[in-house]
């Protein structure tokens, strides 16, 4: 086939899911679900078509690892299309005769980002979407752009779990938007193994391999369900269990309500506090959450009070850390936050990690199929890092720290479960002895 020709045979003939994505204009579009569904597949044809149609487009194909690029694209294209394309080794790129290029790269780690900063792409396309972090993809989405008269468009394939499950799934399946993300401009594609009719005649095994697998990685590589997954820390929360509708306060879930406290977690990066009830039974209820970036130990301590307007709320537990004192002030952080007015007497938190998530699967699986924990609907951040929180990889009775985003809300309710055995009959006695341990630190108690 000559250089000159300004019509190439792409080959193959599309699934219906695969036709949709071919046919997608969605500047964000994701395609995924079950393994199996043809999606490399489409992904490395889409990109040599928009190189054969666009004179002078530029693209990026981008996986986490070098060696699975090379295995899942670099070798498939040169074998399906090197008679119209060439390899340059050197700049990891593919050429094609009209100036239109595909650069290969990966990214592993956070120090990988770096060579992609300042760069210009018109095509972006992730493979394996769910394997990177949100960090990326935000990296990423700031390359989508030049002069040229081309299509800015990013291309996704993804399955279930991984430490990008998180963002994958708000963005895409739950299409939950922040402040400057537009719902029009993403678009998503689900994909089954069925949908692949040339994998199932050349391995119709494969869907009985897949029937084979542990129930969560089951349900997520063979039905594409997204709110389970092989690496889920806790498996065993469901919304259908565990979320009451907004609204119905705390009666529902705990019977009468004996006390109320605030749970927090504060870093400059995120605060979550979460105000919970606590019922004559015994069982607990997240009524309402406040989760916010950026804010100074005042401005969180404010969040705080708004969080305890209606409620008697009796204490605020939190991190230890925030009773070291800072060396420009003297101050802890819990005497800053103390002097802002209506904050109440705040409580250190047992931060023990495995023996404070044991506790909290306790209060998830309940008694007799009752959980003693529930949360409201209101609580969106506390329910999607709950579903997405991850398994360390080292440490499986701990949860990742990665992607770090998701902890904060999970480690705030871990504090809020270690907090309550401690409310026996002599707590009041416990709350003097911390008072008055506390008076040093400037503190004044009314």
């Amino acid at each position: 086939m000559s250089e000159d020709m300004r019509t190439v045979h792409i080959g193959g003939v599309p699934n219906d899911k695969q036709a949709a994505f071919f046919a997608s204009t969605a500047r964000y579009t994701a395609y995924g679900g079950a393994r199996g569904g043809g999606k490399s597949w489409a992904l490395r044809r889409k990109l040599v078509a928009m190189c054969l149609r666009y004179e002078g487009i530029r693209c990026l194909l981008m996986r986490r690892t070098l060696a699975e690029l090379k295995a899942n694209h670099v070798f498939p294209i040169l074998r399906e299309y090197g008679q119209v394309v060439r390899w340059h080794a050197g700049e990891s790129a593919f050429i094609f005769a009209n100036g239109s290029r595909i650069d290969c790269g990966y990214c592993d780690c956070d120090r990988d980002m770096l060579r992609y900063q300042g760069q210009e792409y018109d095509i972006i396309a992730i493979d394996e979407a769910t394997q990177m972090t949100e960090q990326v993809f935000t990296v990423l989405k700031a390359c989508l752009r030049g002069v040229g008269d081309y299509p800015r468009r990013m291309y996704l394939t993804c399955n279930p779990g991984g430490v990008g499950h998180a963002w994958v799934k708000r963005l895409f399946v739950d299409r939950v938007y922040r402040a400057g993300e537009d719902a029009e401009e993403y678009c998503f594609i689900p994909a089954r193994v069925t949908d692949n009719p040339v994998l199932m005649r050349a391995d119709p095994g494969y869907i009985k391999q897949l029937e084979s697998l542990p129930p969560r990685m089951r349900d997520a590589w063979l039905y594409g369900h997204w709110d389970v997954f092989e690496g889920q820390f806790f498996p065993e929360f469901s919304e259908e269990r565990h979320v009451f509708p907004e609204g119905s306060g705390g009666e529902a879930p705990t019977g009468n309500t004996t006390e109320a406290f605030i749970s927090m977690d504060y870093g400059f990066d995120r605060l979550a506090a979460l105000l919970i009830a606590r019922g004559a039974d015994g069982r607990l209820s997240v009524l309402s959450e406040r989760c916010a970036s950026g804010l100074t130990l005042r401005e969180a301590a404010r969040q705080v009070v708004s969080l305890c307007a209606g409620q008697a709320v009796r204490y605020v537990v939190a991190s230890p850390d925030l009773w070291n004192r800072r060396q420009d002030s003297g101050l802890s952080g819990v005497a800053v936050m103390q002097s802002v007015p209506g904050m109440p007497p705040m409580r250190r938190a047992d931060d023990r990690r495995v023996e404070g998530w044991r506790l909290l699967r306790e209060y998830l699986h309940g008694e007799d199929g009752v959980p003693r924990l529930r949360i409201s609907a209101s609580c969106c951040e506390l329910i999607e890092c709950m579903k997405g929180l991850l398994c360390d990889p080292t440490r499986t009775e701990d949860a990742s720290d990665h992607p770090h985003h998701l902890t904060h809300a999970p480690e705030a309710l871990r504090y809020g479960v270690m907090s309550v055995p401690s409310l026996s009959e002599d707590s009041e006695r416990q709350m003097e002895d911390f008072r008055f341990a506390s008076r040093g630190d400037g503190i004044v108690w009314s």
